[in-house]
């Protein structure tokens, strides 16, 4: 696939780095700035260009006449959409997507269209961050949980601790310890490493299980791995831009909330945008006011600034000071990893949530939904299968017929409003959307290929 990335920043970057990878793209990045482009060429096998993304000339220079794609990242929301315009208008791009962070926008429902601004997806890496939170704080022993579906399945990941139900026993019992409730292992990582989900394999301490149910089982499945933590009442947050604000909003109707922000005059907004949180002008690194402000109280601790460094420090000060969990967002991958295997509980990763949204328009197939999973080395799909027995590799099969690559499992099958765990006779029905997870996503191509149908199908 022939695609243009305008914006070379943090999330331009991220997904050219994960679109790159694979040998059916062709990247180029557009970017005003020539010193990042040349360190970006260094890194990966693609083209950049250096130039306003919204004018004609440099669409024209980075190939918009044969681009099947547009992913306009910039900073602005004014070019992502003005460019998305000039790629309709004169180069007939088939697919635009557009970085909106900016709620006035987004709020229009009847801005993005083909009768308005020409703009086919629309990505606000701000609202799918403030989604993924607000998750993790509904289930607090989790690591991900992850919507499929409409939210009828979520795939939830969590790590085995010692003394919960299932460890120490073999996949194979699971009915047994949890009757009545269907869910199936998608995935067992130990060590970083996966291992096969055969019905002998036996859960250990320390593991990392992603786990597939209707949403309304996941606390049950959850308890049987670990101790469920005590239910979340107080949050405090660190950061109040786009993501704290609007955490803040959705919180505050169920929780008691605090949010932490350095900036007077954004503190007075927020002060009077917001119903029952309580706003505090200050600096979230200060010890003195984390501890006047009941920090050891506090049940999460969330750091949304801008600043990694920041969120970083004041994440790993709330931890000490007694915050019973922490979570910082941290856009510099290399940071993720090295902080999780600390003090900090989550480092949440805006690049991959953002990410996942996209590849869902890339992949080949109806393919309607994408996430990127363990710093993007695995993926969880949501596949829509589609013809019969004839000209479809699915419809018509049992689960255990199909030739899935090696560590890829299906975890379930939503059929209309009914929700069907896998299991080895499962047979696929036309229509049906099938949750995958593949724990190599050099395997997707292949995945991609079992999903299409053949030229016959009408």
């Amino acid at each position: 696939m022939n695609i243009i990335i305008l914006g070379a920043g943090q999330v331009g970057s991220s997904v050219a780095s994960e679109l790159a990878r694979e040998e059916s793209n062709e990247i180029t990045v557009v970017d005003v700035d020539q010193m990042i482009l040349s360190e970006l060429q260094d890194r990966l096998d693609l083209r950049t260009i250096n130039g306003n993304g919204s004018f004609p000339s440099v669409l024209q220079r980075a190939g918009a006449d044969d681009a099947d794609m547009l992913i306009a990242l910039t900073n602005s929301d004014e070019i992502n959409m003005v460019a998305c315009q000039v790629a309709s208008t004169l180069f007939h791009t088939p697919t635009k997507i557009a970085r909106i962070r900016s709620q006035e926008y987004m709020q229009q429902q009847t801005l993005f269209g083909e009768e308005a601004v020409p703009v086919d997806v629309t990505i606000s890496p701000e609202n799918l961050v403030t989604e993924y939170i607000h998750h993790l704080i509904e289930h607090p022993s989790a690591l991900q949980v992850l919507d499929f579906a409409g939210g009828k399945v979520q795939l939830v990941a969590v790590k085995a601790y010692y003394g919960g139900p299932l460890v120490g026993h073999a996949l194979k019992t699971v009915r047994q310890h949890i009757p009545g409730v269907d869910m199936r292992v998608a995935a067992i990582f130990r060590n970083g490493q996966s291992l096969p989900c055969t019905a002998d394999r036996v859960i250990e301490a320390d593991d990392e299980v992603f786990f597939v149910a209707a949403r309304k089982h996941i606390a049950t499945v959850i308890s049987e791995m670990r101790k469920l933590d005590k239910p979340i009442k107080r949050v405090m947050l660190a950061g109040g831009g786009n993501i704290g604000s609007q955490l803040a909003s959705i919180l505050e109707g169920d929780y008691q909330v605090k949010i932490i922000e350095n900036d007077l005059r954004r503190s007075q907004y927020l002060a009077g945008e917001l119903h029952s949180s309580i706003v505090l002008h200050g600096d979230a690194a200060d010890p003195d006011l984390l501890l006047e402000e009941n920090i050891e109280a506090m049940d999460v601790f969330c750091a949304l600034t801008n600043d990694d460094e920041a969120n970083i420090l004041s994440a790993m000060l709330a931890k000490r000071l007694g915050a019973r969990k922490v979570m910082s967002l941290i856009n510099r991958p290399a940071y993720v990893d090295l902080v999780e295997s600390g003090m900090i509980d989550i480092a949440l990763s805006p690049h991959q949530v953002t990410i996942g949204a996209m590849l869902a328009h890339i992949r080949r197939g109806d393919v309607v939904a994408v996430h990127a999973l363990r710093r993007g080395s695995a993926e969880a799909i949501e596949a829509i299968a589609h013809g019969d027995h004839t000209c479809s590799k699915v419809v018509g099969r049992r689960i255990d017929e199909l030739k899935l690559p090696k560590g890829t499992s299906i975890g379930a099958i939503v059929r209309g409003e009914e929700v069907l765990i896998a299991h080895h006779d499962t047979v696929v029905e036309s229509e049906d959307h099938v949750i995958l997870f593949l724990t190599d996503k050099r395997d997707i191509r292949q995945v991609e290929k079992l999903f299409q149908v053949s030229i016959t199908y009408i």
